[in-house]
């Protein structure tokens, strides 16, 4: 500066008039200076790393460039600058180094918030991700650093250690305890849910309390995001899975089975014992043709054993139409393309209720696709309701309009005749 000032002086400048020149002249140098640091940081050291990063195998990588990584960190380099300088203004040295290092220390946290981004998206990228979400770690260590890079920054502005501000931080203990109430409820949430694998992204979980049933889209510190089948989005906190309870549909999808348990109620005037001539009948189903053989072989036996009594049909053991019926379903369903073998598949009575004899199917689909489940399980009873008549069993329903009018006309016609 001493040898731009001498210069201007030896031009014929006033000695007042040079210092104001020489120090205009260091600025707009040093501001150049930035400037083309800045530039060359960007169009070419910023362009030969992206074009080394997307020409490279690896691909966490590219998540740092993608979060701006490498661009907010490069607005350190003109900060460098001016700092290396700052000695040229010997009045205002303290007052630019400060306001160097407070602009540093805004950058470094806007760095280190999109390096903690770029994390989770590499982890994302993993499978275990859905399995042990780190977002609410992640989110954690972001209040620590910002609250660092707080403090770093106040202690900066008064010119005090940050040691003293660290120690009067236990007594503001209650005040940040209350307001960070649900970060550290979500946290010891987070680390049960993880722990116990509890939940992940991805599972259906049902909650009636909150209104939510539906897949879980995301995990955080402080909510869970469920996307409802109705496309709606149901935000909860994320303690609330660990204080109240939820289903959580996973083991189905799994298993690669989901269960059918639904009744056929059968009315129980229409039951009875079956004939030699229904029995012929039944031989002609293609899945009861060895069953009736087999059974009249085991019932004849029987009797012959036990010398029964068949002059009156309620002696000895006869077949059902509702068991004949009952075993169709039962065989029906083991050759069914759309019922998982491997798991519990059977047909059963239950207690009888004004509504008739329920026989309840209970089998798993192999495809736990909703819209595979509800067309099978459709398909299935389709076909037992229009079955059914063949057994000569009705199905219950109560009387409607048709029945009502079906009986007036019978009742009419048998008034006609008389």
């Amino acid at each position: 500066m001493e040898l731009i000032q001498n210069w201007l002086v030896g031009l014929g400048v006033q000695e007042d008039l040079a210092l104001y020149l020489t120090n205009l002249i260091v600025i707009v140098g040093i501001s150049v200076l930035c400037i083309a640091a800045n530039f060359l940081t960007k169009k070419v050291v910023l362009k030969v790393l992206t074009f080394y990063i997307h020409n490279n195998r690896f691909k966490w990588d590219n998540y740092l460039l993608q979060r701006k990584v490498f661009h907010k960190l490069s607005h350190v380099v003109p900060a460098l600058i001016i700092f290396y300088f700052s000695f040229m203004f010997p009045a205002y040295q303290s007052w630019i180094e400060k306001g160097i290092l407070l602009y540093m220390i805004i950058v470094g946290l806007q760095v280190m918030n999109a390096f903690l981004d770029a994390v989770h998206d590499i982890y994302s990228a993993f499978e275990i991700s859905k399995a042990r979400p780190i977002r609410g770690y992640l989110q954690v260590m972001k209040i620590f650093i910002f609250i660092i890079g707080g403090i770093l920054l106040i202690s900066n502005l008064i010119g005090e250690s940050p040691l003293i501000l660290l120690s009067g931080i236990g007594a503001l203990s209650a005040v940040m305890m209350l307001v960070f109430k649900d970060s550290i409820l979500g946290l010891v949430a987070g680390v049960q849910l993880t722990s116990n694998d509890m939940v992940r992204v991805g599972d259906w979980i049902e909650m009636p309390k909150y209104g939510a049933d539906g897949e879980i889209i995301d995990i955080s510190l402080n909510t869970v995001k469920i996307q409802n089948w109705d496309k709606t989005i149901t935000t909860i906190p994320t303690y609330t899975l660990i204080s109240d309870s939820f289903k959580n549909w996973r083991g189905m999808s799994a298993a690669g089975g989901r269960r059918m348990k639904r009744s056929v109620f059968v009315d129980t005037s229409s039951i009875v014992m079956c004939s030699p001539e229904m029995l012929e009948k039944f031989k002609s189903i293609q899945y009861l043709r060895d069953y009736i053989v087999d059974r009249e072989r085991e019932i004849e036996q029987f009797h012959i054993e036990n010398h029964i009594d068949r002059s009156c049909r309620v002696n000895g053991r006869a077949m059902t139409n509702i068991g004949v019926f009952r075993t169709y379903i039962q065989l029906y369903l083991e050759q069914h393309p759309k019922i998982h073998q491997g798991m519990t598949c059977m047909v059963r009575q239950l207690q009888p209720v004004d509504t008739g004899l329920p026989l309840e199917l209970y089998a798993f689909t192999n495809d736990v696709n909703w819209a595979v489940y509800e067309g099978v399980q459709a398909d299935i009873f389709d076909h037992l309701f229009a079955v059914a008549p063949e057994f000569g069993l009705r199905i219950f329903q109560n009387p409607t309009g048709y029945d009502m009018q079906s009986m007036l006309r019978k009742e009419q016609g048998e008034r006609s005749l008389a």
